[in-house]
Parts: structure tokens; sequence; C-alpha cells
């Protein structure tokens, strides 16, 4: 009698991890940068913080801005209008960092502010343009543009957003800062 119990709370346990994903199925975080309007899939949000103290890491990209400890854990974060290859911005009291998981990483992204969480259907989701840009540094990061109400929103691939050296760079940083603990 037990193990059929303890089988259906299992199955509701299931069942629900299942409507949280379907919850979150279709939901993006969106951010400025620049004049556009970007999107993340919620899956990959952990969560918002304030802009706070970051410690620099020498001999990185630009774009790599350093370090912050959230909660004693360490986390490299990233300068996204950096990262597209844009002007830099003034960080200010609206700039935040989105700690999202890519792969096995958690990266925070610097960005100019938070817009909102919408909801784009599959169906409005269309293939970035190729139009002879000659700048493609963007479009790089970009695996769709979102319908959204009556706005337009460019839809980022985080696996993108961090090239392979990068990553390994961050993790084995990581992994000596995390060994000090």
């Amino acid at each position: 009698m037990e193990e059929t119990s303890g089988l259906k709370r299992l199955d509701e346990d299931l069942k629900a991890v299942s409507d949280e994903r379907d919850a979150q199925k279709g939901k993006y975080m969106t951010f400025k940068s620049g004049n556009e309007y970007y999107g993340l899939k919620i899956q990959y949000v952990n969560e918002i913080i304030g802009f706070q103290a970051i410690t620099p890491v020498p001999e990185t990209e630009e774009y790599i801005k350093g370090l912050i400890n959230l909660r004693g854990k360490i986390i490299p974060v990233i300068d996204v209008r950096l990262r597209f290859g844009q002007e830099p911005f003034e960080y200010n009291d609206r700039t935040c960092i989105i700690v999202i998981s890519v792969k096995t990483t958690v990266v925070g992204l610097i960005v100019e502010k938070i817009a909102e969480v919408v909801e784009i259907k599959e169906e409005n989701i269309l293939p970035p343009p190729t139009l002879g840009r000659t700048d493609k540094t963007q479009n790089k990061y970009i695996y769709g543009i979102g319908k959204a109400g009556g706005a337009v929103k460019l839809l980022l691939d985080p696996d993108k957003l961090l090239n392979d050296t990068d990553m390994s760079m961050i993790e084995q940083g990581n992994d000596v800062l995390n060994e000090e603990e």
C-alpha cells in the first residue's frame, strides 16, 4: 500500500515539473541593449540582480567585465552591448545583471534595463534576416525574431553568446576561485 502512494506522489511530482516546463514554454525575458529589445528563453534565466562591484580579470576579451560574488558563488559577467560590438554605455541605476545558465556554466549578462517577460508563440518566431548586412556580429547570436504584440524582439541563443574559448577560460577561473574557498 505504501509503495502505491509513493508512486502516486512521484507521478504527481513529475506532472508538476512537466506543468512548470509547459508554463515556461514560449516565455522570454526581454531587455534593452542599444536601440533594440532582445529576448532570452525564460528557462535559461536563474535570476535578475542589481548591478554590483565587479572584479576585473586581466587579459580577457573586452566584453568580459570580470567576476562577481553572488552569495559565495563566483560568477563571470559579460557586457552584452560590448559583446554585440556596440558602443559601451555608462552603468546606472537601471543597469541589471541577468544570471543565466549556459550548458554547465552560470554567467551574468550586464544589460541596460530589463523590459518584461513576454509570451511568444512558436508561429510568431521568424528566422533572422539574411539581407546583405556586412556587420553580422549581432546576427550570429540571434536564432529568431519574435513578434510580441506590436513589437519585435531579437531572440538570443545563449550558447552562442559565449564562444568555446571564453567558456573554457571562465570555467578554469571559476575552478581556481571556487577551490580557494
